[in-house]
Parts: structure tokens; sequence; C-alpha cells
């Protein structure tokens, strides 16, 4: 929309979608998954609603993953402080209504401190009916497995390992340990499953993010 088209929304409407990405090592998918994921899943949630959704938040929290290249991050109180402007110049314009849609479980915890007030939080991954989908396929899908491997964030010419991961969640901070626990980056499961499941999980996920924004 232009914002012309925007002013004429807010005449029907006050709901908007706000999607926080992160720009960030994901082994063999694109640095900018959790971007890509949080405003797809934004846009084709909201679709059959009429609301609104803003580009995503490219930035997030990851000062963990600095030592793999192309993972750059906002401190936490940045990244907070940054949230508090744009939801506050939101309600300046009429917006009242305010769904956050979570991407990168680093921002989870600086986009809780906003919930209320007509604002809520939406992380797609721990919902508990997309949570739900991604277990019964996988107990160990986590970061940068499967669970993140759609269409839209694979790499031409990028050929994943077979099979899995053992599980190697992050345990440390320091970004070298990190990089040396996790190698390739994937914190465990399967590396790819055939799409018929994987756009399964995303049709769940996508009605649960519907949901959220039905809710406000």
């Amino acid at each position: 929309m232009n914002w012309l088209q925007v002013e004429a929304y807010l005449e029907r409407d006050d709901r908007v979608a706000l999607p926080l990405g992160s720009t960030e090592q994901h082994a063999y998918l694109s640095v900018a998954t959790d971007s890509v994921i949080a405003e797809r899943l934004a846009v084709e949630a909201a679709e059959p609603l009429g609301v609104a959704v803003l580009p995503a938040l490219a930035y997030g929290v990851t000062p963990y993953f600095a030592a793999y290249p192309g993972s750059p991050s906002l401190d936490a109180e940045t990244y907070l402080a940054v949230l508090r402007a744009l939801v506050g110049s939101l309600r300046g314009q009429g917006f009242r209504r305010i769904l956050l849609v979570n991407g990168h479980g680093g921002n989870t915890a600086a986009a809780e401190r906003l919930v209320g007030d007509g604002v809520a939080l939406h992380s797609w991954w721990t919902a508990p009916r997309a949570r739900a989908a991604i277990v019964s396929l996988d107990p160990d899908a986590s970061h940068a497995s499967w669970m993140e491997n759609f269409p839209w964030t694979r790499l031409a010419g990028v050929e994943l390992p077979p099979g899995r991961k053992e599980p190697a969640p992050r345990t440390a901070d320091d970004p070298a340990l990190v990089r040396a626990e996790l190698g390739d980056g994937c914190f465990g499961g399967f590396y790819e499953l055939p799409d018929e499941d994987v756009l399964r999980v995303w049709a769940v996920a996508v009605e649960e993010t519907r949901a959220a924004l039905e809710a406000l």
C-alpha cells in the first residue's frame, strides 16, 4: 500500500501485524530465514482478514552467532528500545491493535515486555498447534532444521547433508564456543523432510497466526 491507502485502511480497521525477524546463520538455509518466515506467515495469515502487514524488522538479538559471518546483532536493550519506538509510532498514527509475529527466539524476551494494551506476541514455532505439528514429525526439530526449510528459505544450488543431526542445542554464549558446539549451525533434527510434510506444518502455522490476529 501507499500512505493514502493506509490512511483509508485506518478508517475501517486499527489492526496491524509487525513481523519480527533476524539476520543470522541458519546452517545451509538463507541468513534471512527468520525474517522471510515471519513476514510471509503474517501476509498469508492476514490476507483473508484484510489486515495490514508491515515489512519485517530484519535484525534482532543474536549475539551468540557473531562467529558466523552474516549474523549481525542488536543488543537486547537496543532491540527493546526499537520495538518500543515502533509501537509508539504506530499508536500515534492510529493503530490500536498490534500483533508482533515473531520468527526468532532471541527476540522473545524483549517482545514479551511490550505485551498488553493492544499489543500481542505470536512466536509461530512455539504456538501450541504448530509446535504439536512439528513434534509429531520430528521431536528433535529445531533451529536451521527442516522446520525452517521451506521452499522460500532454501538457496539454489545448495545441497543439504543427508539424514538428521543429533540434537546439539546451544549451551554457551561466547560466539567462538557456540560455533565450536554447533559446527554447521543446525541445532538438530532432520535437515529436510518431504514438502508435503513441511507445507502441512506451514498451513497449521498460518491458521494459528490468523487466529491470533482475529483475537486482537
